[in-house]
């Protein structure tokens, strides 16, 4: 049985908590045993929001044993894996003292504030021998898994072009400070940087125009161009400033040579050239749940996690480092 400890609990903490909570009693061979969070007292009680629900407002964890302390936490606790939800300045000292104390880490996307703090990780993962996964979901999400698969199998030819969005209005606390957070191309827009790595490889260069519209927050706003050799026409965006009733959007449109996929709403349809267009019969999991079981299996198992390798969540970082260095000149082109 692999012990299970949760560092951080404020949105994805309790997203974390809800999918060890629901794998175990299906059961996989894990167990959340303890709960750390500097605040663990006030937001045992309290809620936390986010762009998607969790299970419940308000928890009960009296089952679990609770620490405000995180070395508290690693000297009373025998653990073999510790999810890390804190914020993202706090991620890369934090998951390498327990690889380097033998634990297995699931961390939050993103890696780290930079490709060096995540170059640091994965090395330590890689010295150590213990697993390292970076939480990018959306490699585990259903819709965006059946797009890989296209892309993949070539079903419907090469990929002429493509464009990704994710917004919501803004969000609070340490987000708006762009020294910890990165704005919202390190915390927001990553997740769809790490698609178009994830599908087509780094690109040789990258054009971003951004916007700072929230003082402090850095970026707030962004608009991308990926150029690859064979000259497939990318486009990524986030905004995080649509406040008023938008509530939140992740939308994709891919273009193949012999058809096309829109994800919108919540729904994947697919349209063949030369055939009717569907809806895709896709899992009601989110990417949540999937990239957690992926994760307890791979420990289990003793396999890498070679769906999303830290190498390749830090080269995603890289990438977020080459559109800054865009958008700080005006869109200028910069390579990889």
């Amino acid at each position: 049985m692999l012990k299970v400890g949760l560092i951080g609990f404020g949105f994805m903490g309790r997203m974390h908590f809800d999918n060890y909570v629901r794998l175990a009693a299906e059961g996989a061979p894990v167990q959340l045993v303890a709960i750390c969070d500097l605040l663990i007292e006030e937001r045992k009680e309290g809620k936390a929001s986010g762009n998607i629900a969790t299970e419940q407002e308000v928890y009960d964890l009296s089952p679990y044993r609770l620490y405000n302390n995180i070395e508290a936490m690693l000297d009373s606790e025998q653990l073999d894996i510790v999810s890390i939800t804190l914020p993202t300045y706090l991620h890369a000292d934090l998951a390498c003292s327990l690889l380097e104390r033998g634990i297995h880490v699931l961390c939050e996307k993103p890696a780290a504030g930079s490709s060096e703090d995540g170059w640091r990780m994965a090395n330590t993962a890689r010295k150590t021998g213990k697993t390292l996964m970076i939480g990018q979901c959306l490699r585990f999400w259903p819709a965006y898994e059946y797009l890989k698969s296209a892309v993949e199998d070539g079903r419907y030819g090469a990929v002429t072009g493509g464009y990704f969005f994710r917004g919501s209005g803004a969000p609070k606390g340490w987000f708006l400070d762009g020294s910890k957070s990165g704005g919202c191309l390190l915390d927001m827009h990553i997740h769809d940087a790490d698609m178009v790595h994830w599908l087509f490889g780094k690109p040789d260069k990258v054009s971003a125009i951004a916007r700072n519209v929230i003082p402090g927050s850095g970026y707030d706003a962004v608009s991308t161009h990926y150029i690859y050799p064979d000259g497939k026409v990318l486009n990524a965006q986030a905004d995080w400033t649509l406040e008023g009733d938008f509530g939140f959007s992740m939308t994709y449109r891919v273009n193949f040579e012999g058809g096309n996929l829109v994800f919108e709403n919540g729904q994947l349809k697919v349209n063949p050239r030369h055939a009717p267009g569907f809806v895709a019969e896709l899992s009601e999991d989110m990417g949540y749940y999937r990239q957690i079981s992926y994760f307890i299996e791979s420990v289990q198992s003793g396999k890498p996690v070679l769906k999303c390798t830290p190498e390749s969540a830090v080269g995603t970082l890289e990438i977020i480092e080459a559109e800054l260095r865009s958008a700080d000149n005006g869109g200028r082109f910069a390579e990889l």
